[in-house]
């Protein structure tokens, strides 16, 4: 009998979905995210370190290497190991040895590049088929492009490209989802094939890139083939997670540690312009010290002023820090900011992260 994994069995719920299943919440645009099966490193030291109490305290010897080199930030805001100016690029864009922290400028991501044996792992079958899940914190249509690594590839020393095969063995442009962004029990799902003969620990990297801006994000996931059927080693309270949820499952009115929601509203529109007004929410169960909010505006939209907040435009990408005054949120308030622009307003709505 195989040793009873104390682990969370992610694969429970994926029996009952198939690739045609018609699963799913619509959306106009359907990025914040990260890979939740397998898990990605951030997110799975994220379930492994979170206290009941809302505090990063990771009993797995890797995430707790990561937390010493990076903080907690990284561990709040697993889902956006991102580069706003990816544009899908990999080799010669991310350097060697920092692909699974894909060399990130908003948040250091750096511990989770650590060459190590003892990461949380997800157990699988090679040639299996099985439910990938991606978390969309923020919702945007793109491709999902998952490689994995070479036979070749040893956990104890840094991840290059030239550790990954060359073709993906998966891929999938803008798959069903579920769930309300803003939330860990929100996530794009698919099937998906495996590869077939690998053996032993491996890394699964996966490139979610955006087809609305070239924001593209990049993920770690260690995986050991191993006749596994997704259960998960290497994190605190394992255990066999509740069915997936149903498109109508509202979000959560609160997720655990510092985070954020931000929705966007036009105050006033014209020929040529608008008035646009953010509202920034503390949805989590600990204050804030400061939040980020990203924001896709349509091409040749540009703003003009903004108030209550400190922005900075690259393209279709906008970024809006709290201004001195109104960074501190205890949970549940919120705050606005408002903003002029040419052009027309965003159909998407805006993500936050905090701190």
């Amino acid at each position: 009998m195989r040793k009873r994994r104390a682990a969370a069995l992610i694969g429970a719920a994926a029996t009952a979905l198939t690739a045609t299943s018609v699963f799913v919440l619509t959306e106009s645009a359907s990025a914040h995210g990260a890979m939740m099966v397998p898990g990605s490193r951030t997110y799975l030291c994220w379930k492994d370190g979170l206290t009941p109490q809302g505090n990063i305290q990771p009993t797995n010897p890797a995430c707790a290497a990561a937390l010493a080199q990076g903080g907690t930030n990284a561990f709040y805001n697993w889902f956006a190991v991102l580069r706003s100016d990816g544009a899908g690029r990999m080799e010669g864009f991310i350097p060697d040895g920092k692909l699974c922290s894909a060399d990130a400028r908003v948040y250091d991501f750096s511990g989770f590049d650590l060459p190590r044996n003892d990461w949380p792992v997800t157990h699988l079958t090679a040639g299996a088929t099985i439910q990938m899940r991606y978390n969309k914190w923020a919702a945007h249509p793109g491709t999902f492009r998952s490689y994995i690594t070479k036979d070749s590839w040893s956990p104890t020393r840094p991840l290059t490209w030239a550790d990954l095969e060359p073709v993906p063995f998966d891929q999938v442009t803008d798959p069903p989802s579920v769930g309300g962004p803003g939330s860990e029990g929100s996530y794009y799902y698919w099937n998906a094939r495996l590869p077939a003969g690998k053996t032993g620990r491996h890394i699964i990297y996966s490139v979610w890139q955006r087809s609305d801006s070239n924001e593209t994000f990049y993920n770690c996931s260690d995986v050991v083939f191993d006749g596994g059927n997704g259960e998960v080693t290497g994190i605190r309270n394992g255990g066999t997670p509740p069915p997936g949820p149903t498109p109508t499952d509202p979000p959560p009115t609160q997720q655990p540690g510092t985070v954020c929601t931000a929705t966007f509203r036009p105050t006033s529109t014209w020929s040529g312009g608008f008035q646009g007004e953010v509202t920034v929410k503390n949805s989590g169960t600990n204050s804030t010290s400061g939040w980020t909010v990203h924001m896709s505006l349509p091409g040749g939209t540009t703003v003009n002023s903004l108030w209550s907040g400190a922005h900075t435009q690259t393209g279709t990408d906008l970024t809006v820090k709290n201004a001195a005054w109104n960074g501190s949120l205890a949970p549940g308030a919120s705050t606005t900011f408002g903003f002029v622009a040419n052009g027309t307003p965003p159909t998407t709505e805006p993500h936050c992260m905090s701190p």
